[in-house]
């Protein structure tokens, strides 16, 4: 570990030299990327450093530590106790930095919210989702734009695509994904009885050009006319808009735009995140077992959490976690939630790795 960290720390020292190059700035793509590197290599080299620093204080210390004085000797021990355990959390510390970073962490979000089991009472919980997703962005401050829904007409939705986009959405959203289950009394129960319904999330990092090669020719591009909520002009044009992947027989449709090609735009945009996902699903299960489990980006069939109102509880029923703080979460405040994913999953794979 220390040969590699010492070959990071040549490498933060080569970009800082190129930084000082005035001629640098001409080239203001390369100074980018250069400035990016480095700012990524910034926390590892730091802690790096601190640690050689931590390991030098040591070994001065040693011969302290069979000083004659006994006042000396137990100043010494308890000094030597207190570097040592900084050190084991350094090393744990770099250890976490130098796992292998997930190439999609920066990216936005294809967040899609669909209702499960529980008819009505689901697509009014898959709302309730949605809007815990829209307050979390806010608090984050990210743009969360709707790509597509499908409205019931009790205030709920059968599906809801949006667009969330901001720093580095995919690494606080991925854990988000698979079946979340509520059980609560449905405000059309009449005996007071609590249900249980389900809701499943699906999290897609955004696709770049990059990313996905879509060929045209493998695109069948259907235009009708858009029903449902959206006032008269929505129903009298073919505004809507329904893309088939031929290959995979992916369908993917937009209506929620006045304009055609506005709804095509987005309807792309989707179907650019599913086929990365399709991608990126047959590359993990090449793979063994073990390493797919350590992904941690969540099955979709599993169920991951439960949210039960008349107790005010979450559970998280991957790491065991259970919150008795229902209405915060509700209103966005899930930051702990994700962070405990996050610290469960870099610690699987730190053991993995």
């Amino acid at each position: 570990m220390l040969a590699k960290l010492q070959e990071l720390e040549n490498r933060y020292q080569a970009l800082e030299k190129e930084l000082s190059d005035p001629d640098l700035m001409k080239d203001q793509k390369r100074y980018q990327e250069i400035a990016k590197e480095h700012a990524d290599l910034n926390k590892i080299v730091l802690a790096y450093r601190q640690y050689r620093e931590l390991l030098k204080r040591i070994d001065d210390d040693k011969g302290l530590l069979k000083d004659p004085d006994p006042e000396i000797q137990q100043l010494a021990w308890a000094e030597h106790k207190e570097f040592e355990e900084k050190k084991q959390k350094l090393e744990q510390r770099m250890k976490s930095l130098l796992l292998p970073k997930d190439p999609n962490d920066e990216k936005n979000v294809i967040l899609e919210i669909r209702a499960g089991i529980g008819g009505d009472e689901a697509a009014l919980f898959a709302a309730d989702l949605f809007r815990m997703y829209s307050h979390y962005a806010e608090r984050k401050n990210w743009k969360v734009e709707v790509l597509t829904a499908h409205y019931t007409g009790i205030g709920g939705f059968k599906e809801i695509i949006a667009l969330v986009s901001g720093d580095r959405v995919y690494s606080r959203l991925k854990y988000e994904c698979g079946t979340h289950r509520v059980q609560r009394v449905p405000d059309t129960e009449a005996q007071g009885r609590i249900h249980t319904s389900a809701v499943t999330v699906a999290v897609l990092p955004e696709a770049s050009e990059v990313d996905v090669d879509i060929d045209p020719d493998d695109l069948r591009i259907d235009v009708y006319r858009s029903s449902g909520a959206g006032g008269q002009h929505v129903n009298k044009t073919s505004s809507a808009v329904r893309i088939t992947h031929i290959p995979t027989g992916m369908v993917v449709q937009c209506q929620d735009e006045r304009s055609q090609h506005k709804n095509k735009a987005k309807a792309m945009k989707v179907l650019s995140a599913r086929l990365l996902d399709l991608k990126r699903s047959e590359q993990e299960s090449q793979v063994s077992e073990e390493r797919r489990s350590m992904v941690g980006t969540g099955d979709r069939s599993g169920r991951i959490r439960t949210y039960n109102f008349p107790q005010g509880r979450l559970t998280d029923h991957r790491i065991g976690l259970t919150l008795y703080r229902l209405e915060s979460i509700m209103d966005g405040d899930i930051d702990e939630i994700i962070e405990a994913l996050g610290t469960h999953y870099q610690a699987q794979a730190m053991a993995q790795g």
